[in-house]
């Protein structure tokens, strides 16, 4: 996916995607905004939602649509497809062409790391403790 100037808000930036990444967007996003007490931004170029330091992320991709977590890692048992990558315990589902995920799967998902970060903090500080120890 060609990377342009940043979309302005979240609307913005699923309303500029095509075909069936928005559809999957969309749907993923219906799924996230379902949990109060969350901000949704647009962060490094796509929408990134907070509580208590950054939760999630959905970014859209040529060949796919990524919903990645800060404390995935924590997550999979929830869903098993989530692959562990990244700082901050960081995990991300990565759904292609055709491939779902059930919205209750990404409700449940995103409620747990909305209660991890409410009991262990923002992920990007407890990452910088851990360094400076």
């Amino acid at each position: 996916m060609k990377m342009g100037p940043a979309a302005a808000n979240p609307d913005a930036y699923v309303a500029g995607l095509e075909g069936w990444r928005r559809g999957q967007a969309e749907a993923v996003r219906a799924a996230v905004r379902s949990i109060e007490g969350m901000d949704e931004v647009i962060k490094w170029g796509h929408p990134v939602y907070l509580s208590n330091g950054p939760v999630l992320l959905i970014r859209a991709e040529t060949r796919r649509v990524l919903l990645g977590f800060w404390r995935g890692q924590r997550l999979r048992d929830l869903e098993p497809r989530l692959k562990p990558g990244g700082q901050h315990e960081m995990a991300t589902l990565s759904l292609a062409e055709g491939e779902a995920v059930d919205p209750a799967v990404v409700t449940a998902l995103t409620r747990a790391a909305v209660d991890l970060n409410a009991r262990l903090g923002d992920p990007t500080k407890a990452l910088k403790k851990e360094k400076a120890s």
